[in-house]
């Protein structure tokens, strides 16, 4: 469909405006302002031009100052919609933050340690991740959380279960698109790999996974949670050749962090009970004073 732009002001033989000798009217500028906005996508100047107008008028900005106010909006909330895209596209199954973690709860993971890797400095080098503790310490949680950061800073990211990539895999192998589904895993910069260690893969399932982390070795970054030590992994890799590279293949140049034994899960709720309680305790002497 065409979109129609409402007569403005014309212009000289060298692009600058020409003045008509009036005004328009209010309606006419909103009306050319709307239709121009869309026809070059720019939403955030369409729905808060108006706003930065009166801000400009009421802190006497110059056009040039106005303008720019006007285009660092925009490219502010363009930027923020292609991360909360990327999020999206990244398969993560449900929202987690750093912010959202609570350190105290376990204090066997370093903020400091954490706060680091939420740079990304380790997804642009292609390095891996290895998070590795008893279930319930926050190794989902920072996978995500992390997996989050890297898709805000710009990378690409994907999120999936262990049990479920091996099972991809094995259907892609069948219908002979396995060299296809490689790929399209090696292409994204960050792949996190939940849940690796809960069940034993036979041979072939392990083989296809090896294929995977071959495909992206220093490369491309991984980052894979774990309820199980690099020595316990032969549980899940039956051969143990195999899973002694697959464990050199995400433990060489790459990040470990321990998340111990005791449930994050469990001391969380219990912190989170105890502020709860001090707060209605607060609440109550304040309705009974």
């Amino acid at each position: 469909m065409t979109t129609t732009i409402p007569a403005i002001p014309a212009t000289t033989t060298t692009g600058a405006p020409k003045s008509t000798g009036r005004q328009p009217s209010e309606q006419a500028i909103d009306a050319a302002i709307d239709s121009a906005t869309r026809l070059l996508r720019l939403p955030t100047l369409r729905e808060r031009y108006s706003e930065f107008a009166d801000a400009a008028s009421r802190e006497h900005l110059s056009y040039r100052a106005f303008l720019s106010e006007l285009l660092l909006a925009e490219c502010d909330d363009r930027e923020a919609r292609r991360a909360a895209r990327r999020i999206a596209e990244a398969g993560f199954p449900r929202p987690k933050t750093l912010a959202d973690f609570d350190f105290a709860a376990n204090t066997a993971i370093n903020p400091a340690t954490i706060n680091t890797l939420a740079g990304c400095a380790w997804v642009t080098k292609g390095q891996s991740l290895c998070l590795i503790g008893d279930s319930g310490t926050g190794k989902s949680h920072l996978l995500i959380a992390l997996g989050t950061a890297a898709a805000q800073a710009g990378h690409k990211v994907r999120y999936v279960l262990a049990a479920k990539l091996v099972n991809e895999l094995v259907e892609a192998a069948d219908e002979r698109q396995l060299s296809r589904t490689i790929a399209r895993y090696g292409r994204v910069e960050l792949l996190c790999l939940d849940e690796l260690g809960y069940m034993q893969l036979d041979k072939r399932g392990a083989e296809l996974l090896f294929q995977v982390l071959t495909e992206r070795e220093e490369k491309t970054a991984v980052a894979i949670a774990s309820n199980d030590s690099f020595s316990g992994w032969t549980k899940t890799f039956t051969d143990p050749r195999l899973c002694a590279a697959i464990v050199d293949r995400l433990t060489f140049g790459g990040n470990i962090i321990e998340t111990g034994t005791s449930s994050y899960r469990l001391a969380h709720a219990r912190t989170q009970r105890q502020h709860g309680g001090a707060t209605s305790n607060r609440h109550t002497g304040a309705n009974s004073s």
